[in-house]
């Protein structure tokens, strides 16, 4: 066969069909219904796949923790992006606080790294705040029942570690900005209220401390304030402002309290 005819038609063929298999291999994502959140779902496929509960994240930082001495009244908050995004040491001065915040995780990514990024540290209080992102389905759709379950499973590992913990009820969301409307399409109200009520009934229930950011942040229209949040979903410095002394008042309930 001539060797140009070759290269023009056969090679331009082979080449084709090693990059259909090689496409045909790739798994298909389920769509969420926004092409926002498909795009991220998709992004994230390397740490669904390789490091799903982002474990690298605060590995090293961890260990340095580790290697001081152990400070009085220690205190973790976990979470997801709303926890990462919060400057503590803006807020708690001189505190002993810690942020384990991932932005964007849910909470079977979190029970994934609950023991390294909390009990391992050795609180005495852990903040959880969590479930936003479950019920946007960051990681596939959830029912409150899975994320109730989850939560249920942070509460239990952190009270046989003697570790008293504090549960966040979601925050509202609002749709007054053109940045905020699908992730307000995306965490229906009713749900939100939903799991807010069970955490309360759990935390009554179990003897944790029940922190209620819902009841400072909505408005009459039982939305996030408008000025609270620039995409309505993530607290701007005045919700954090607001948030800090309810955290504040939590933990010292926490700590007051029998473990």
């Amino acid at each position: 066969m001539d060797s140009s005819l070759f290269r023009r038609i056969f090679l331009p063929v082979f080449f084709l069909f090693l990059a259909v298999a090689a496409n045909a291999q790739q798994p298909a994502i389920p769509s969420t219904g926004f092409a926002g959140l498909d795009q991220y779902r998709a992004s994230r496929l390397a740490v669904f796949t390789d490091d799903f509960g982002q474990l690298k994240r605060y590995r090293g930082a961890n260990g340095s923790l580790q290697a001081m001495p152990l400070p009085k009244d220690r205190v973790v908050f976990f979470g997801d992006s709303i926890t990462d995004l919060w400057k503590l040491e803006d807020y708690f001065p001189d505190k002993p606080y810690e942020n384990r915040g991932i932005g964007g995780q849910t909470t079977p990514q979190m029970l994934v790294r609950f023991r390294q990024d909390v009990i391992e540290l050795h609180p005495r209080v852990a903040v959880v705040l969590a479930g936003t992102n479950d019920i946007a389905g960051h990681t596939g759709a959830m029912l409150n029942e899975d994320i109730e379950a989850n939560l249920s499973s942070m509460a239990e590992l952190a009270r046989a570690h003697n570790i008293r913990v504090v549960f966040s009820s979601l925050l509202p969301v609002h749709n007054y900005t053109p940045k905020a409307q699908d992730f307000f399409a995306q965490r229906p109200k009713e749900r939100i209220l939903e799991l807010n009520s069970w955490l309360r009934e759990y935390c009554a229930a179990h003897g944790d401390v029940y922190l209620d950011y819902f009841a400072a942040l909505v408005d009459d229209r039982g939305l996030l304030k408008k000025e609270l949040a620039d995409d309505g979903l993530h607290p701007n410095a005045a919700g954090f402002r607001i948030m800090a002394p309810l955290a504040e008042g939590a933990i010292a309930k926490a700590l007051a309290s029998k473990p």
